[in-house]
């Protein structure tokens, strides 16, 4: 290659370089407000018992980094690595236990699914596959839906129609710790104004109840010396809210961090306090990024 092909290579090389920093997908920042290391950021979070990563359900970056955390957290932990999410309701469990082990196959497994997300394939299934394909535990930690959605109608009370074994399917620290005052809950119901609606505290409880029940089942399959990666909805975990507090509650004696996401627009509006509190690291996506279809 002569010299004058080289400098146009190069200089075209660079002037896509150039354009893709001017229009970045995403960056990463820290709790300071401050540009994150990838790396760094990994050691950091590794050194903990739990990292909860709040997406944006239909963010493909989101998506992306989650199986990027993964393949880098097993490099470090190995098979004490597992997984737990929001997007597996726990009467799933034996079934995904099964197609984990290799008992058949997804076309077989999907139907058994209860309320499977239809974002599965693009977004849930390559963090289900890297487990299976390394022998790691998954967790269905969510409360099966029909239940939150008796609880939003019915609140506590919903809880007395149910038999013992529908009980187990439910986080069972709810009516000890549910406090519709705690930030996560109280903000539900202040965000609407003057537009509440009569049976809000149903609402809160329900809400509570997806928290709670995915506190439970995290910790339920949790031992010492393990390395938890779950993933959830950002609303669950945001400022050590939703899931992170009711663990909290329940074992105090944990370390646990996040990661969240958050849009262009929304961080240059939050103040330095909210970009400290809100995760130990922000992601931070274009407002208009394409979305995969839920």
């Amino acid at each position: 290659m002569n010299k004058l092909k080289l400098v146009i290579l190069v200089t075209i090389v660079l002037i896509q370089f150039s354009n893709a920093q001017n229009k970045p997908a995403y960056q990463l920042y820290n709790h300071k407000g401050k540009i994150a290391n990838y790396k760094t950021m990994i050691k950091d979070l590794s050194n903990s018992d739990m990292v909860f990563f709040g997406e944006y359900h239909t963010n493909p970056i989101s998506h992306w980094m989650q199986l990027e955390m993964t393949e880098s957290f097993y490099k470090i932990k190995g098979d004490k690595l597992f997984f737990g999410a929001e997007m597996f309701e726990n009467g799933n469990q034996l079934v995904l236990n099964e197609y984990l082990a290799g008992f058949y196959a997804e076309k077989k497994m999907i139907p058994e699914m209860t309320q499977m997300w239809g974002n599965y394939k693009t977004d849930y299934k390559p963090l289900v596959e890297f487990a299976k394909e390394n022998n790691l535990r998954f967790i269905a930690s969510n409360i099966p839906r029909r239940y939150a959605s008796m609880i939003n109608k019915g609140g506590m009370d919903a809880l007395k129609k149910l038999s013992p074994e529908a009980k187990e399917m439910i986080g069972p620290d709810l009516e000890k710790y549910f406090d519709p005052t705690v930030k996560a809950y109280a903000e539900m119901a202040s965000k609407m104004g003057d537009h509440v609606p009569p049976n809000m505290l149903n609402i809160q409880t329900a809400q509570a109840a997806k928290d709670a029940t995915m506190a439970h089942f995290s910790l339920k399959y949790f031992e010492k010396g393990d390395f938890y990666f779950h993933f959830d909805g950002s609303y669950h975990s945001n400022y050590n809210q939703g899931i992170i507090w009711w663990i909290n509650k329940i074992q105090p004696d944990l370390t646990i961090k996040s990661i969240t996401t958050v849009l262009r627009s929304e961080w240059d509006e939050m103040t330095a306090e909210e970009k400290a509190t809100i995760a130990n690291y922000t992601i931070v996506v274009a407002d208009n990024m394409t979305q995969t279809k839920r």
